[in-house]
């Protein structure tokens, strides 16, 4: 099949996903053409089978936002027509949903039929969807897909309720690729880059907005550390990372705390990690613990969202009330105690094998299929 992929190419869980799955396509011998306005940052270099293609985005001066949706929908018609698209995959309600259903209109009126397939993943729904100037366009673009997919049953749940929804809504999990992430990086010399051979070492990868409650995962190494010797390496960067490196001079903890900011290839932290915070205020899915127990580090969470639909308690890690700061914290020192940390971490490479691309990508294809036969 000849599938279009439209996506957010920046390093949130939606464009990881759907490049993933993009590159997976290709591999199998699809014909996967990205459309977005930049490089997505997870498709590497050269590959058989991948074609980008840039939405040029205008800087006449007239506006003062400038028309992206427009310009999408443009450059997805083009890629239709000349490219002899199947079907066309967008992942994010915003606006990529709008523009496909613009598209397939526009296409319509030339005699060319195109399907396409809409996956929710999350804040699209759960955050700025639930804008009441944002729910007629969205309502409308979700009906108007020819498939809709969201990435855990809590999402699905959300998006029935906040949104009437008259479409069937398919839930395909997110997936990892783990014979590449479970490329453990066993050289002791990198690990004590960052800490001693006496020490834990904690981590946390985001995009330092309020709802991943970074600051909470300050709080609960603070208690950690005093118990346990402990290192916490953050990676990524956003709004709250001024209002993090504060509250760690203000409790003293700059030296045990590490800042990387953006590292495009995460899997080397996790590979050196003992456990991965996450105590988001809500997750749709928790894509960012599902890489962290492919390479078997077991996740400490809230159990918002679909969070518990990944992370299993007690098993893969644990599951607190969101805030629940003395929780984590026991929890965590009770995983990095030594006779129980190798338990869990073979327990979270083994629930991470209940998302392994191999599982989840025939579920794509056979939605891909249906819809092509149909036209």
């Amino acid at each position: 099949m000849r599938i279009g992929i439209v996506l957010y190419p920046t390093f949130g869980g939606s464009g990881v996903v759907a490049t993933e799955l993009g590159k997976a396509l290709a591999k199998k011998g699809h014909m996967v053409h990205f459309i977005t306005y930049s490089q997505p940052v997870r498709l590497g270099g050269f590959k058989e089978n991948v074609f980008y293609h840039e939405v040029s985005v205008s800087d006449y001066p007239l506006f003062d936002f400038q028309p992206y949706e427009t310009e999408l929908a443009s450059k997805m018609v083009d890629v239709v027509k000349y490219e002899k698209l199947d079907l066309i995959h967008v992942h994010y309600a915003i606006p990529h949903a709008s523009a496909a259903f613009m598209a397939k209109q526009i296409l319509a009126t030339q005699g060319i039929s195109i399907p396409f397939v809409t996956t929710l993943h999350g804040t699209d729904i759960t955050l700025v969807g639930r804008d009441p100037s944002f729910e007629p366009v969205i309502t409308f673009c979700i009906n108007q897909s020819d498939a809709v997919t969201a990435v855990s049953e809590s999402l699905k749940a959300d998006t029935l309720k906040h949104f009437d929804v008259k479409n069937d809504i398919h839930v395909i999990p997110n997936f990892i690729r783990l014979n590449k992430s479970s490329e453990k990086n066993n050289n002791e010399e990198i690990r004590e880059l960052y800490a001693n051979k006496n020490e834990r070492i904690l981590c946390h990868i985001s995009n330092f907005r309020k709802v991943k409650r970074v600051e909470d995962v300050i709080r609960i190494f603070a208690k950690v550390v005093k118990t346990r010797p402990s290192k916490l390496i953050f990676v990524g960067d956003g709004p709250e990372r001024y209002h993090c490196e504060m509250l760690c001079r203000e409790l003293s903890l700059c030296e045990h705390i590490l800042f990387l900011g953006k590292v495009r290839d995460t899997s080397h932290v996790l590979n050196i990690s003992d456990v991965f915070m996450l105590p988001s205020e809500t997750e749709s899915f928790g894509l960012a613990a599902l890489e962290a127990m492919a390479v078997g580090v077991p996740v400490i969470s809230s159990n918002t969202g679909g969070i518990p639909e990944v992370n299993l308690n007690g098993v893969s890690g644990f599951l607190s009330d969101v805030g629940d700061i003395d929780e984590m914290a026991k929890n965590t020192l009770h995983v990095l105690e030594d006779e129980h940390l190798h338990t869990f971490k073979l327990n979270a490479k083994k629930q991470a094998e209940n998302f392994s691309l191999d599982r989840i990508l025939p579920m794509y294809e056979e939605i891909y299929s249906k819809l092509v036969q149909r036209t």
